[in-house]
Protein backbone atom coordinates (compact mmCIF):
# COMPACT_ATOMS: atom_id res chain seq x y z
CA UNK A 1 0.00 0.00 0.00
CA UNK A 2 1.10 3.25 -0.89
CA UNK A 3 0.46 7.07 -1.83
CA UNK A 4 0.41 6.67 -5.49
CA UNK A 5 0.29 3.37 -6.92
CA UNK A 6 -0.76 2.02 -10.28
CA UNK A 7 -2.00 -1.65 -9.32
CA UNK A 8 -1.92 -1.50 -5.42
CA UNK A 9 -4.59 0.03 -2.94
CA UNK A 10 -3.71 3.60 -2.44
CA UNK A 11 -3.79 4.95 1.69
CA UNK A 12 -6.58 7.47 0.52
CA UNK A 13 -8.30 4.70 -1.43
CA UNK A 14 -7.74 2.51 1.85
CA UNK A 15 -8.99 5.40 4.01
CA UNK A 16 -11.90 5.82 2.15
CA UNK A 17 -12.72 2.29 1.72
CA UNK A 18 -11.80 1.07 5.52
CA UNK A 19 -14.59 3.87 6.45
CA UNK A 20 -17.28 1.99 4.66
CA UNK A 21 -15.99 -1.43 6.17
CA UNK A 22 -16.43 0.00 9.43
CA UNK A 23 -19.65 1.15 9.07
CA UNK A 24 -20.59 -2.52 7.18
CA UNK A 25 -19.19 -4.02 10.79
CA UNK A 26 -20.88 -1.46 12.88
CA UNK A 27 -24.44 -1.61 11.04
CA UNK A 28 -24.00 -5.46 11.21
CA UNK A 29 -24.23 -5.35 15.03
CA UNK A 30 -27.01 -2.82 15.24
CA UNK A 31 -29.01 -5.53 13.02
CA UNK A 32 -28.05 -8.37 14.15
CA UNK A 33 -31.09 -9.55 15.90
CA UNK A 34 -32.64 -9.86 12.73
CA UNK A 35 -30.56 -12.04 11.05
CA UNK A 36 -31.68 -16.05 11.70
CA UNK A 37 -28.86 -17.18 14.59
CA UNK A 38 -28.28 -20.17 12.81
CA UNK A 39 -27.83 -20.03 9.00
CA UNK A 40 -30.75 -21.79 7.24
CA UNK A 41 -28.75 -22.70 3.51
CA UNK A 42 -28.42 -25.96 2.38
CA UNK A 43 -25.01 -27.63 1.58
CA UNK A 44 -23.91 -25.95 -1.56
CA UNK A 45 -26.15 -23.12 -1.67
CA UNK A 46 -23.78 -20.39 -1.00
CA UNK A 47 -21.18 -21.17 -3.35
CA UNK A 48 -23.56 -21.98 -6.23
CA UNK A 49 -24.21 -18.26 -6.25
CA UNK A 50 -20.84 -17.63 -6.57
CA UNK A 51 -18.59 -16.92 -9.65
CA UNK A 52 -17.29 -19.90 -11.36
CA UNK A 53 -13.52 -18.65 -12.28
CA UNK A 54 -11.62 -15.92 -10.30
CA UNK A 55 -11.71 -12.57 -11.95
CA UNK A 56 -9.17 -11.54 -14.69
CA UNK A 57 -9.17 -8.13 -13.87
CA UNK A 58 -9.23 -6.74 -10.49
CA UNK A 59 -12.74 -5.04 -9.04
CA UNK A 60 -13.62 -2.01 -7.56
CA UNK A 61 -13.68 -2.79 -3.75
CA UNK A 62 -17.54 -1.60 -3.08
CA UNK A 63 -18.34 -3.98 -5.71
CA UNK A 64 -16.29 -6.61 -3.51
CA UNK A 65 -17.75 -5.57 -0.16
CA UNK A 66 -21.39 -6.13 -1.93
CA UNK A 67 -20.34 -10.06 -1.89
CA UNK A 68 -21.13 -10.00 1.30
CA UNK A 69 -25.17 -9.70 0.50
CA UNK A 70 -24.56 -13.29 -1.20
CA UNK A 71 -22.84 -14.76 1.45
CA UNK A 72 -24.57 -13.53 4.86
CA UNK A 73 -27.67 -16.03 4.22
CA UNK A 74 -24.30 -18.83 4.87
CA UNK A 75 -23.56 -16.90 8.40
CA UNK A 76 -24.16 -18.62 11.55
CA UNK A 77 -24.60 -15.07 14.43
CA UNK A 78 -21.98 -16.36 16.74
CA UNK A 79 -21.92 -12.52 18.40
CA UNK A 80 -25.97 -12.74 18.35
CA UNK A 81 -27.51 -12.72 21.87
CA UNK A 82 -29.48 -15.20 20.90
CA UNK A 83 -26.60 -17.42 20.55
CA UNK A 84 -26.64 -19.80 23.36
CA UNK A 85 -24.88 -23.13 21.49
CA UNK A 86 -21.71 -24.58 22.16
CA UNK A 87 -19.96 -21.94 24.50
CA UNK A 88 -19.37 -17.98 23.99
CA UNK A 89 -17.16 -16.44 21.34
CA UNK A 90 -18.00 -12.92 23.04
CA UNK A 91 -16.08 -10.72 20.95
CA UNK A 92 -16.24 -6.65 21.29
CA UNK A 93 -15.27 -3.13 19.88
CA UNK A 94 -11.71 -2.87 20.95
CA UNK A 95 -11.24 -6.34 20.50
CA UNK A 96 -12.18 -6.12 16.58
CA UNK A 97 -9.97 -2.38 16.69
CA UNK A 98 -6.69 -4.04 18.42
CA UNK A 99 -7.13 -6.97 15.29
CA UNK A 100 -7.30 -4.26 13.15
CA UNK A 101 -4.15 -2.92 13.69
CA UNK A 102 -2.67 -5.87 14.09
CA UNK A 103 -4.03 -7.09 11.01
CA UNK A 104 -2.48 -3.56 9.40
CA UNK A 105 1.03 -3.74 10.83
CA UNK A 106 1.61 -7.49 9.25
CA UNK A 107 4.50 -8.38 11.34
CA UNK A 108 6.00 -12.10 11.73
CA UNK A 109 6.35 -12.10 15.43
CA UNK A 110 8.15 -15.27 15.22
CA UNK A 111 11.28 -14.17 17.60
CA UNK A 112 12.39 -10.99 19.53
CA UNK A 113 14.19 -9.59 16.91
CA UNK A 114 11.62 -9.69 14.45
CA UNK A 115 9.03 -7.02 16.01
CA UNK A 116 10.03 -6.27 19.75
CA UNK A 117 7.04 -5.11 20.83
CA UNK A 118 5.02 -7.89 19.33
CA UNK A 119 6.68 -10.22 21.99
CA UNK A 120 7.26 -8.08 24.84
CA UNK A 121 3.62 -6.84 24.97
CA UNK A 122 2.78 -10.32 25.23
CA UNK A 123 4.94 -11.50 27.68
CA UNK A 124 3.89 -8.42 30.28
CA UNK A 125 -0.33 -9.06 29.14
CA UNK A 126 -0.12 -12.51 30.38
CA UNK A 127 2.03 -11.83 33.41
CA UNK A 128 -0.82 -8.84 34.27
CA UNK A 129 -3.50 -11.86 33.48
CA UNK A 130 -1.50 -14.37 36.74
CA UNK A 131 -1.98 -11.25 38.77
CA UNK A 132 -5.82 -10.48 37.59
CA UNK A 133 -6.76 -13.96 38.41
CA UNK A 134 -4.53 -15.21 40.82
CA UNK A 135 -3.05 -17.78 39.71
CA UNK A 136 0.33 -19.26 40.76
CA UNK A 137 2.99 -16.98 40.61
CA UNK A 138 5.20 -19.61 39.07
CA UNK A 139 3.23 -18.92 35.86
CA UNK A 140 4.82 -15.46 35.64
CA UNK A 141 7.76 -14.46 33.15
CA UNK A 142 9.60 -13.65 36.19
CA UNK A 143 9.49 -17.02 37.87
CA UNK A 144 10.38 -20.15 36.21
CA UNK A 145 7.12 -20.33 33.69
CA UNK A 146 5.71 -18.10 31.57
CA UNK A 147 2.76 -17.55 29.57
CA UNK A 148 1.96 -17.43 25.60
CA UNK A 149 -0.90 -16.86 23.11
CA UNK A 150 -2.01 -19.37 20.98
CA UNK A 151 -4.58 -20.21 18.62
CA UNK A 152 -6.62 -22.13 20.82
CA UNK A 153 -6.66 -24.36 23.53
CA UNK A 154 -6.55 -27.82 20.95
CA UNK A 155 -2.97 -26.49 20.34
CA UNK A 156 -2.18 -25.41 24.20
CA UNK A 157 -2.67 -29.08 25.18
CA UNK A 158 -1.23 -30.43 22.70
CA UNK A 159 1.92 -28.17 23.56
CA UNK A 160 1.65 -29.42 27.11
CA UNK A 161 1.60 -33.07 26.05
CA UNK A 162 4.57 -32.81 23.74
CA UNK A 163 6.66 -31.29 26.45
CA UNK A 164 5.43 -33.65 28.99
CA UNK A 165 6.38 -36.31 26.51
CA UNK A 166 9.98 -34.75 25.89
CA UNK A 167 10.20 -34.59 29.82
CA UNK A 168 9.62 -38.52 30.40
CA UNK A 169 11.47 -39.98 27.48
CA UNK A 170 14.31 -37.34 27.15
CA UNK A 171 13.85 -36.90 23.80
CA UNK A 172 13.54 -40.81 22.72
CA UNK A 173 10.08 -41.57 22.92
CA UNK A 174 11.25 -45.62 22.06
CA UNK A 175 12.86 -45.32 25.47
CA UNK A 176 16.23 -47.14 24.51
CA UNK A 177 14.75 -49.38 21.83
CA UNK A 178 12.35 -51.13 24.80
CA UNK A 179 8.46 -51.78 24.18
CA UNK A 180 7.34 -49.61 26.91
CA UNK A 181 4.96 -47.17 25.99
CA UNK A 182 4.05 -43.56 27.44
CA UNK A 183 0.33 -43.22 28.71
CA UNK A 184 -2.01 -40.12 28.94
CA UNK A 185 -5.01 -40.08 31.36
CA UNK A 186 -7.88 -37.76 30.67
CA UNK A 187 -11.82 -37.74 32.24
CA UNK A 188 -14.66 -39.58 29.94
CA UNK A 189 -16.03 -35.93 29.90
CA UNK A 190 -13.02 -33.98 28.61
CA UNK A 191 -12.83 -32.17 25.29
CA UNK A 192 -11.68 -34.46 21.88
CA UNK A 193 -9.03 -32.13 21.16
CA UNK A 194 -7.18 -34.20 23.82
CA UNK A 195 -7.66 -37.39 21.73
CA UNK A 196 -6.07 -35.96 18.49
CA UNK A 197 -3.62 -34.28 20.72
CA UNK A 198 -2.75 -38.08 22.16
CA UNK A 199 -2.56 -38.78 17.79
CA UNK A 200 -0.93 -35.82 16.79
CA UNK A 201 1.76 -36.12 19.26
CA UNK A 202 2.16 -40.40 18.03
CA UNK A 203 1.47 -41.78 21.39
CA UNK A 204 -1.35 -43.95 20.15
CA UNK A 205 -4.74 -43.64 20.81
CA UNK A 206 -4.32 -46.65 22.67
CA UNK A 207 -2.40 -45.09 25.06
CA UNK A 208 -5.08 -42.76 25.93
CA UNK A 209 -6.64 -43.94 29.31
CA UNK A 210 -10.34 -42.32 29.45
CA UNK A 211 -11.21 -42.22 34.12
CA UNK A 212 -14.28 -42.58 35.28
CA UNK A 213 -16.95 -39.45 36.19
CA UNK A 214 -18.57 -39.16 39.79
CA UNK A 215 -22.03 -37.84 39.87
CA UNK A 216 -21.64 -34.20 38.96
CA UNK A 217 -19.73 -35.72 35.42
CA UNK A 218 -15.84 -34.73 37.08
CA UNK A 219 -13.35 -37.11 36.96
CA UNK A 220 -13.06 -39.48 39.61
CA UNK A 221 -9.55 -39.64 41.26
CA UNK A 222 -9.58 -42.89 42.79
CA UNK A 223 -10.53 -44.38 39.11
CA UNK A 224 -7.52 -42.28 37.72
CA UNK A 225 -5.14 -44.12 40.51
CA UNK A 226 -6.59 -47.44 39.87
CA UNK A 227 -5.69 -46.80 35.84
CA UNK A 228 -2.20 -45.43 36.68
CA UNK A 229 -1.50 -48.43 39.25
CA UNK A 230 -2.32 -50.95 36.21
CA UNK A 231 -0.37 -49.22 33.27
CA UNK A 232 3.01 -49.23 36.01
CA UNK A 233 2.02 -53.28 36.38
CA UNK A 234 2.10 -53.50 32.62
CA UNK A 235 5.28 -51.89 32.12
CA UNK A 236 3.88 -48.63 31.08
CA UNK A 237 4.50 -45.10 31.81
CA UNK A 238 1.87 -43.02 33.16
CA UNK A 239 3.22 -39.08 31.59
CA UNK A 240 0.35 -36.75 31.24
CA UNK A 241 -2.73 -36.50 32.91
CA UNK A 242 -5.58 -33.56 31.66
CA UNK A 243 -7.85 -32.51 34.01
CA UNK A 244 -11.07 -30.07 33.12
CA UNK A 245 -11.97 -27.08 34.89
CA UNK A 246 -15.75 -26.75 32.84
CA UNK A 247 -16.22 -29.14 30.42
CA UNK A 248 -17.73 -28.75 27.15
CA UNK A 249 -20.34 -30.98 28.04
CA UNK A 250 -21.56 -29.79 31.41
CA UNK A 251 -19.09 -27.50 32.73
CA UNK A 252 -17.93 -30.13 35.14
CA UNK A 253 -15.24 -29.30 37.71
CA UNK A 254 -12.40 -32.01 37.92
CA UNK A 255 -11.06 -32.31 41.83
CA UNK A 256 -7.48 -30.78 41.07
CA UNK A 257 -6.44 -31.42 44.65
CA UNK A 258 -7.05 -34.79 44.45
CA UNK A 259 -5.68 -35.27 40.76
CA UNK A 260 -2.41 -33.14 41.60
CA UNK A 261 -1.53 -34.62 44.56
CA UNK A 262 -1.74 -37.92 42.44
CA UNK A 263 0.27 -36.84 39.57
CA UNK A 264 2.82 -35.18 42.55
CA UNK A 265 2.87 -38.78 44.06
CA UNK A 266 4.05 -40.56 40.70
CA UNK A 267 5.69 -37.67 38.48
CA UNK A 268 3.17 -37.35 36.03
CA UNK A 269 2.77 -33.84 34.50
CA UNK A 270 -0.42 -32.31 35.25
CA UNK A 271 -2.17 -29.88 32.43
CA UNK A 272 -5.44 -28.73 33.59
CA UNK A 273 -7.91 -27.19 30.70
CA UNK A 274 -10.52 -24.08 31.88
CA UNK A 275 -10.39 -23.22 28.01
CA UNK A 276 -14.51 -21.96 28.77
CA UNK A 277 -14.43 -21.54 32.36
CA UNK A 278 -11.09 -19.59 33.04
CA UNK A 279 -11.76 -16.05 32.57
CA UNK A 280 -14.43 -16.25 35.71
CA UNK A 281 -11.69 -16.18 38.06
CA UNK A 282 -11.41 -12.43 37.34
CA UNK A 283 -13.87 -12.23 39.98
CA UNK A 284 -12.62 -13.23 43.58
CA UNK A 285 -16.03 -15.24 44.50
CA UNK A 286 -15.60 -17.41 41.60
CA UNK A 287 -11.65 -18.50 41.88
CA UNK A 288 -12.98 -21.56 43.79
CA UNK A 289 -12.13 -22.94 39.73
CA UNK A 290 -8.23 -22.33 40.59
CA UNK A 291 -8.31 -24.36 43.80
CA UNK A 292 -5.36 -26.90 43.22
CA UNK A 293 -3.90 -25.30 40.21
CA UNK A 294 -0.80 -24.91 41.98
CA UNK A 295 0.18 -28.39 41.09
CA UNK A 296 -0.16 -28.22 37.33
CA UNK A 297 2.35 -28.21 34.94
CA UNK A 298 0.88 -26.79 32.91
CA UNK A 299 -2.42 -24.08 31.86
CA UNK A 300 -5.10 -22.59 29.69
CA UNK A 301 -7.48 -20.93 28.80
CA UNK A 302 -9.35 -19.07 26.14
CA UNK A 303 -10.26 -15.04 26.17
CA UNK A 304 -11.47 -15.71 22.76
CA UNK A 305 -14.91 -17.29 24.46
CA UNK A 306 -15.66 -15.52 27.69
CA UNK A 307 -13.21 -12.43 27.71
CA UNK A 308 -14.49 -9.89 24.98
CA UNK A 309 -12.09 -10.99 22.91
CA UNK A 310 -12.46 -12.20 19.27
CA UNK A 311 -11.12 -15.68 18.01
CA UNK A 312 -8.03 -16.56 17.93
CA UNK A 313 -6.84 -16.29 21.63
CA UNK A 314 -6.03 -18.85 23.91
CA UNK A 315 -3.38 -18.22 26.86
CA UNK A 316 -0.92 -21.46 27.46
CA UNK A 317 1.27 -21.17 31.03
CA UNK A 318 3.56 -23.30 32.01
CA UNK A 319 5.37 -23.68 35.21
CA UNK A 320 8.86 -24.44 34.10
CA UNK A 321 9.36 -22.85 30.69
CA UNK A 322 12.88 -24.86 29.95
CA UNK A 323 10.67 -27.86 29.48
CA UNK A 324 8.97 -26.44 26.84
CA UNK A 325 11.67 -24.53 25.43
CA UNK A 326 13.51 -27.77 25.12
CA UNK A 327 11.12 -29.55 23.31
CA UNK A 328 10.32 -27.37 21.18
CA UNK A 329 13.32 -25.70 20.25
CA UNK A 330 15.27 -25.84 16.76
CA UNK A 331 17.00 -23.17 15.69
CA UNK A 332 18.78 -23.05 12.33
CA UNK A 333 21.33 -20.68 10.92
CA UNK A 334 19.19 -18.26 9.19
CA UNK A 335 17.06 -17.69 12.67
CA UNK A 336 20.16 -17.12 14.53
CA UNK A 337 20.79 -13.51 15.82
CA UNK A 338 22.95 -11.73 18.56
CA UNK A 339 19.46 -11.16 20.51
CA UNK A 340 18.60 -14.90 20.82
CA UNK A 341 22.35 -15.01 21.51
CA UNK A 342 22.36 -12.95 24.71
CA UNK A 343 19.82 -15.24 26.15
CA UNK A 344 18.21 -12.20 27.44
CA UNK A 345 14.61 -12.21 24.96
CA UNK A 346 11.71 -14.49 24.71
CA UNK A 347 11.70 -16.69 21.04
CA UNK A 348 7.99 -17.46 21.30
CA UNK A 349 8.87 -19.72 18.50
CA UNK A 350 10.31 -22.19 20.85
CA UNK A 351 6.53 -21.95 22.58
CA UNK A 352 4.79 -23.27 20.15
CA UNK A 353 3.95 -25.67 17.01
CA UNK A 354 4.36 -22.98 14.00
CA UNK A 355 7.25 -20.66 13.69
CA UNK A 356 5.03 -17.72 12.31
CA UNK A 357 3.25 -15.76 15.23
CA UNK A 358 0.56 -12.75 14.86
CA UNK A 359 0.20 -10.02 17.48
CA UNK A 360 -2.59 -11.85 18.96
CA UNK A 361 -1.43 -9.98 22.41
CA UNK A 362 -2.58 -6.51 20.96
CA UNK A 363 -6.29 -7.13 20.92
CA UNK A 364 -6.21 -8.38 24.76
CA UNK A 365 -3.99 -5.43 25.16
CA UNK A 366 -6.60 -3.37 24.05
CA UNK A 367 -9.91 -5.10 25.66
CA UNK A 368 -8.32 -4.88 28.87
CA UNK A 369 -6.90 -1.16 29.02
CA UNK A 370 -10.53 -0.56 27.25
CA UNK A 371 -12.96 -2.44 30.41
CA UNK A 372 -10.09 -2.30 32.79
CA UNK A 373 -10.47 -5.18 35.47
CA UNK A 374 -13.89 -4.24 36.95
CA UNK A 375 -15.36 -3.74 33.90
CA UNK A 376 -14.59 -7.40 32.72
CA UNK A 377 -15.84 -8.71 36.07
CA UNK A 378 -18.88 -6.72 35.35
CA UNK A 379 -19.63 -8.70 31.98
CA UNK A 380 -18.62 -11.69 34.08
CA UNK A 381 -20.95 -11.37 37.16
CA UNK A 382 -23.50 -10.52 34.87
CA UNK A 383 -23.82 -13.62 32.85
CA UNK A 384 -23.49 -15.52 36.04
CA UNK A 385 -26.61 -14.02 37.54
CA UNK A 386 -28.78 -14.18 34.86
CA UNK A 387 -27.99 -18.14 34.01
CA UNK A 388 -29.12 -18.41 37.91
CA UNK A 389 -32.16 -16.12 36.73
CA UNK A 390 -32.88 -18.98 33.93
CA UNK A 391 -31.91 -21.73 36.20
CA UNK A 392 -35.37 -21.28 38.61
CA UNK A 393 -37.41 -20.31 35.65
CA UNK A 394 -36.56 -23.74 34.34
CA UNK A 395 -36.66 -25.88 37.65
CA UNK A 396 -40.31 -23.99 38.15
CA UNK A 397 -41.44 -25.63 35.48
CA UNK A 398 -41.92 -29.72 36.56
CA UNK A 399 -41.64 -30.87 33.12
CA UNK A 400 -38.24 -29.75 32.55
CA UNK A 401 -35.10 -31.03 34.89
CA UNK A 402 -32.01 -29.57 35.12
CA UNK A 403 -29.40 -32.91 35.14
CA UNK A 404 -25.69 -31.51 36.01
CA UNK A 405 -24.51 -28.71 38.31
CA UNK A 406 -24.83 -25.06 37.77
CA UNK A 407 -21.44 -23.26 38.74
CA UNK A 408 -21.11 -20.81 35.64
CA UNK A 409 -22.65 -19.29 32.53
CA UNK A 410 -24.08 -23.39 31.10
CA UNK A 411 -26.89 -25.01 32.04
CA UNK A 412 -27.69 -29.01 31.21
CA UNK A 413 -31.49 -29.45 30.85
CA UNK A 414 -34.54 -31.95 29.13
CA UNK A 415 -37.84 -31.88 28.86
CA UNK A 416 -38.98 -35.52 30.46
CA UNK A 417 -40.49 -36.41 27.55
CA UNK A 418 -37.43 -38.40 26.67
CA UNK A 419 -34.61 -38.33 24.16
CA UNK A 420 -36.89 -37.87 21.39
CA UNK A 421 -38.53 -34.98 22.37
CA UNK A 422 -36.37 -32.91 23.58
CA UNK A 423 -33.85 -34.06 19.99
CA UNK A 424 -37.01 -32.62 18.19
CA UNK A 425 -37.49 -29.64 20.32
CA UNK A 426 -33.80 -28.62 19.66
CA UNK A 427 -34.46 -29.11 15.99
CA UNK A 428 -37.73 -26.77 16.00
CA UNK A 429 -35.66 -24.04 17.78
CA UNK A 430 -32.92 -24.04 15.49
CA UNK A 431 -34.80 -24.09 12.67
CA UNK A 432 -36.89 -21.11 14.07
CA UNK A 433 -33.98 -18.83 13.51
CA UNK A 434 -34.78 -17.25 16.67
CA UNK A 435 -32.26 -19.25 18.79
CA UNK A 436 -29.40 -21.55 19.07
CA UNK A 437 -28.59 -24.16 21.15
CA UNK A 438 -26.54 -27.49 21.05
CA UNK A 439 -27.14 -30.79 22.79
CA UNK A 440 -24.80 -33.57 24.79
CA UNK A 441 -25.89 -37.04 25.90
CA UNK A 442 -24.90 -37.23 29.56
CA UNK A 443 -25.93 -40.58 30.91
CA UNK A 444 -27.44 -42.10 27.42
CA UNK A 445 -29.84 -39.17 27.75
CA UNK A 446 -30.27 -36.44 25.46
CA UNK A 447 -29.68 -33.03 26.95
CA UNK A 448 -30.18 -29.44 26.12
CA UNK A 449 -27.17 -27.03 26.69
CA UNK A 450 -28.30 -23.45 27.03
CA UNK A 451 -25.20 -20.96 27.18
CA UNK A 452 -24.98 -17.76 28.09
CA UNK A 453 -21.79 -15.67 27.42
CA UNK A 454 -22.57 -13.17 24.30
CA UNK A 455 -21.55 -9.85 24.86
CA UNK A 456 -25.20 -8.49 24.18
CA UNK A 457 -26.97 -11.56 25.68
CA UNK A 458 -28.96 -9.74 28.27
CA UNK A 459 -31.46 -11.33 30.74
CA UNK A 460 -34.42 -9.78 29.04
CA UNK A 461 -32.67 -11.79 26.11
CA UNK A 462 -33.44 -14.90 27.60
CA UNK A 463 -36.28 -14.15 28.97
CA UNK A 464 -37.76 -13.73 25.54
CA UNK A 465 -35.40 -17.42 24.22
CA UNK A 466 -37.33 -19.26 27.48
CA UNK A 467 -40.78 -17.89 26.58
CA UNK A 468 -40.01 -18.98 23.11
CA UNK A 469 -38.95 -22.92 24.18
CA UNK A 470 -41.99 -23.41 26.61
CA UNK A 471 -44.55 -22.10 23.51
CA UNK A 472 -42.22 -24.70 20.89
CA UNK A 473 -42.72 -27.41 23.51
CA UNK A 474 -46.90 -26.49 23.74
CA UNK A 475 -47.09 -26.57 20.14
CA UNK A 476 -45.27 -30.27 20.39
CA UNK A 477 -47.53 -30.98 23.03
CA UNK A 478 -50.40 -30.83 20.95
CA UNK A 479 -49.52 -33.08 18.41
Amino acid sequence: MSKHSNQHMTTDEFRKQGKKVIDWIADYYDQIEQYPVLSQVKPGEIRSNLPESAPLKGREYGDILSDMDKMMPGITHWQSPNFHAFFPCATSGPAILGDLISTGLGIQGMIWATSPACTEVETHVLDWLVDMMDLPKKFKSTASGGGVLQDTASSSSLVALIAARERTSHGDTNLNGSNRQLTVYTSQQAHSSIEKAVKIAGMGKNNLRLVNVDSTFAMDPKHLKELIENDLAQGLIPTFVCATVGTTSSTAMDPLKEIGNICTEYGIWLHVDAAMAGPAALCPEFRFINDGLNFADSYTFNPHKWMLTNFDCSVFYVANRKVLIDSLSILPEYLKNKDTDSKTVIDYRDWGIPLGRRFRALKLWHVINYYGVEGLQVFIRGHVENTQKLKSWIEADERFEIVAPVPLNLICFRHQNGNEFNENLVNSLNESGKIYLTHTKLNGQYIIRFSVGQAGTSLDHLKKSWDYILETVKEMEKD
